[in-house]
C-alpha cells in the first residue's frame, strides 16, 4: 500500500502512516466509524450511508482540505481532516495568517482507544502539516468543548487553549500549535 506520509514512532514502537481518502475504497469504513457511539456526539454524522456518501463527496471536492485515513502498523484505525484555515469557517474565529492549517480527527477502531496512540498520531499529522509548507507557522484545532480527553491530547502535543468559540455545529475550544513551540518540544 502506498502512503502519503509514514513515520516510525519509537515511543509506541509502531509505524504511523496516512493516505488520502478515496471515495469508493473508504465510504463504507468512514460511515461505520461515524456511527460509533463514541464518535457521533462530536461529529454529528450518524446519518444513512447515502447521506454520508453525499457528504463525503462534497468534502473530497473541497480543495481547501485533505482527508486522510490513519494507520498504525498497516491497520486502518483513524480519520483525519487537514485543512487550510483560509476559506474555512474557523478563519472567522481569530486573526489568521494565509498559511495557517487546521486539523480534525477521530479514532475509528475501539481497540486503539485509551492505549496512548492519539498523541503520537496527532504529533505525526502536525509534523506532516508543518512539512507540507515551510510558510505554516501555526496549526489550529477546534475540538468540541465537551471533549476533555481530546483537548488534553492536543495540549500534550503542544497545542495551547486560546478561547471557546461558537461554530455552526458545536461550541469548540480554539487551540493553537505554533511551529516554534512544536519543533522545540519534539526536538525537530
Amino acid at each position: 500500500m502506498s502512503f502519503d506520509y509514514e513515520i516510525f514512532d519509537s515511543g509506541i514502537n509502531k509505524t504511523i502512516a496516512f493516505r488520502k481518502v478515496e471515495y469508493e475504497r473508504d465510504v463504507n469504513l468512514l460511515h461505520h466509524w461515524m456511527n460509533k457511539e463514541y464518535v457521533h456526539p462530536y461529529w454529528n454524522l450518524n446519518i444513512t450511508l447515502e447521506q454520508y456518501g453525499s457528504h463525503l463527496k462534497k468534502a473530497l471536492a473541497d480543495a481547501h482540505h485533505t482527508l486522510f485515513i490513519g494507520y498504525l502498523d498497516g491497520i486502518a484505525m483513524s480519520y483525519w481532516e487537514a485543512y487550510w484555515v483560509k476559506g474555512d469557517i474557523a478563519e472567522n474565529c481569530y486573526i489568521s495568517t494565509p498559511f495557517d492549517q487546521g486539523i480534525h480527527l477521530l479514532i475509528g477502531e475501539e481497540e486503539f482507544i485509551g492505549k496512548g496512540f492519539s498523541m503520537p498520531l496527532l504529533r505525526a499529522m502536525v509534523r506532516y502539516q508543518f512539512e507540507l509548507s515551510d510558510k505554516t507557522v501555526k496549526v489550529i484545532a477546534e475540538p468540541d468543548i465537551r471533549n476533555e480527553k481530546m483537548i488534553h491530547v492536543f495540549k500534550k502535543c503542544g497545542f495551547e487553549s486560546i478561547k471557546p468559540v461558537s461554530l455552526p455545529d458545536k461550541t469548540a475550544m480554539l487551540m493553537f500549535c505554533e511551529r516554534q513551540e512544536f519543533e522545540t518540544r519534539w526536538l525537530l
